[in-house]
């Protein structure tokens, strides 16, 4: 007869295993236990713990509020025990498995290039998958591991690791500037004789405000633009076909303004700065996988600083 402490620590993984597959189907079919039995592990964990770990639909289950506080609490160990036993069986500095990661639109223009091949092939076993995504939302119960965002972190469990500052800088192509005329302050974006490209906010849904930078003073111009979006490939690629100007983050603009493709139209207002911030569950326990990820991008944006 099992024990006690047998029961839960299988209890513990079939619970872990729901919560990454997103339905007990699926999570009996990565244990190689049946439905029934997903279910029945599920409930003797319930009862043991006396709280209710899933909102149960005939679709799908989504962790309850008590479900969600346990899977943040327990996760860390699990991954920790899982790495221990790597380690005793020699293979501690494997790097294997998915990682999900939730990125916003700007980041995964970042990431999604060449040195995601050296990545790659440095570490043949593991596997990623990138969400784009507006929201940064619940990484628990989305099931993420990393999340990659721009902007300052709001009030949250989640550990966030902030990795870099890009600068904002006001760009138009020389195309634009033919036909329209250089703006020679940030004052004449206002005055309804220029086309601005306005790019919207993920959680609000409103347009960023444009602000001017330099030292302690700090200007905001109501700009009305008559072109919004949400992409940032959009963006640059409407500025770049002399469309209208745009705000971007420098880490994206840079080579485009070394290449005379966009000119930085006001480089005496420097200094408004935008972060980009890594965000993980716990800082105990992180697995390998989720490491060295953190490694690539740390070094990638040391590299765009």
């Amino acid at each position: 007869m099992r024990s006690n402490n047998e029961n839960l620590s299988s209890g513990i993984s079939v619970f872990a295993a729901v919560v990454d597959a997103g339905t007990f189907v699926a999570a009996s079919e990565q244990m190689g236990m049946s439905p029934p039995g997903v279910s029945r592990a599920i409930a003797r964990l319930e009862k043991r713990l006396k709280i209710r770990l899933f909102n149960r639909t005939t679709r799908a289950v989504s962790l309850t509020e008590e479900g969600r506080r346990f899977y943040e609490q327990v996760m860390p160990h699990l991954r920790g025990m899982e790495e221990a036993a790597a380690a005793a069986a020699g293979d501690a500095a494997a790097v294997r498995g998915k990682l999900r990661i939730n990125l916003d639109p700007v980041s995964s223009r970042l990431i999604l290039g060449p040195r995601l091949d050296e990545l790659m092939d440095a570490h043949p076993d593991l596997e990623l998958e990138f969400i784009a995504r507006d929201q940064l939302g619940d990484l628990i119960v989305d099931g993420f591991d990393l999340a990659l965002r721009f902007g300052e972190p709001r009030s949250s469990s989640l550990i966030a690791r902030k990795l870099l500052d890009t600068a904002i800088v006001t760009v138009a192509a020389p195309s634009y500037l033919a036909r329209w005329g250089r703006p020679l302050q940030p004052q004449d974006l206002g005055r309804g004789t220029h086309r601005c490209l306005e790019f919207r906010q993920p959680d609000t849904g409103k347009p960023y405000p444009w602000e001017f930078h330099r030292k302690r003073k700090k200007l905001t111009v109501e700009t009305n633009g008559r072109l919004t979006v949400n992409d940032p490939s959009a963006l640059l690629n409407a500025c770049l076909a002399g469309f209208g100007i745009a705000q971007m983050l420098m880490l994206g603009a840079e080579p485009f303004i070394r290449e005379g493709r966009l000119i930085n139209l006001f480089p005496d207002w420097p200094d408004e700065r935008f972060p980009l911030y890594a965000y993980h569950p716990s800082r105990h326990h992180i697995p390998a996988r989720t490491r060295v990820f953190l490694d690539f991008i740390v070094a990638l944006t040391r590299e765009n600083r």
